[in-house]
């Protein structure tokens, strides 16, 4: 029976096969790899991906979806909403110290998952998903650009990232009515230690109002902190590189 894509669950099938092959090849699967695909749906990506390790753990909510993948003899699915997934525990059950992780990311709820694997990103060893372009696009955005911003900041700060493939709406059933993209993520091997919260409130306030000078949001933040080191809040919250976030995040941990 043919699946209807849900629009709840912004499901979009991929059905270009030669965008499949390119992610493929972008993902470099190896045999034996511990693996886990979010979001499966009708397995266009799943079948090669499982080929070629064996083995595939998969993350699907649907539940029509989950009964047919479960099928599949090679595949360990978890029906589930991923934000509810805890990804340490299912690299314990894989008995694997960090997983690889893949996926095309339901568009509507694609941040609060790379913010939802951020908290779990100790057991990744890399990250390949498929997002909106113009999300990509801010996640990898340099500083003085206008698509620079939190996203930016909080996922540069733990990840090396690279936007490696795009792929037209048309690579889809149904279309969607925006461009899409293949992001790359690797966690880097020694972050600087900070806490997490404070960075994320941090960064938060800097760019809650954008246009107007840091002194008039963050300034005011650092002064009922009583911060005592010095920053610059002469500048816009896009002017300022990572590694000054970082560092003051690290100052006022």
């Amino acid at each position: 029976m043919k699946h209807i894509p849900r629009k709840r669950f912004g499901q979009h099938f991929l059905s270009d096969q030669g965008i499949i092959d390119a992610i493929v090849r972008a993902i470099a699967p190896e045999p034996g790899q511990p693996m886990v695909e979010i979001g499966p749906g009708l397995a266009a990506l799943t079948q090669p991906l499982v080929e070629r390790l064996g083995r595939l753990t998969v993350v699907e909510l649907d539940r029509d979806l989950a009964a047919r993948l479960r099928q599949h003899g090679q595949l360990d699915v978890i029906e589930s909403d991923v934000l509810k997934v805890d990804f340490a525990q299912v690299a314990q059950a894989l008995n694997a110290p960090k997983i690889r992780v893949v996926g095309n990311l339901p568009y509507n709820i694609s941040t609060p998952i790379l913010f939802h694997l951020l908290a779990h990103v100790r057991v990744i060893a890399d990250q390949h998903f498929m997002l909106q372009k113009e999300v990509i696009d801010r996640m990898v955005a340099a500083p003085a650009t206008s698509a620079y911003g939190r996203l930016s900041v909080m996922l540069q700060w733990r990840y090396a990232m690279e936007n490696v493939l795009f792929v037209p709406p048309e690579s889809f059933d149904p279309p969607p009515r925006v461009d899409s993209a293949v992001v790359r993520m690797v966690p880097h091997e020694a972050p600087e230690a900070l806490s997490v919260p404070v960075l994320e409130e941090l960064v938060q306030v800097a760019f809650s109002q954008r246009r107007k000078l840091l002194r008039h949001t963050l300034g005011r933040w650092l002064e009922a902190r009583q911060f005592a080191g010095t920053f610059d809040t002469q500048r816009r919250a896009e002017e300022v590189p990572v590694s000054e976030y970082v560092a003051l995040a690290q100052k006022c941990s």
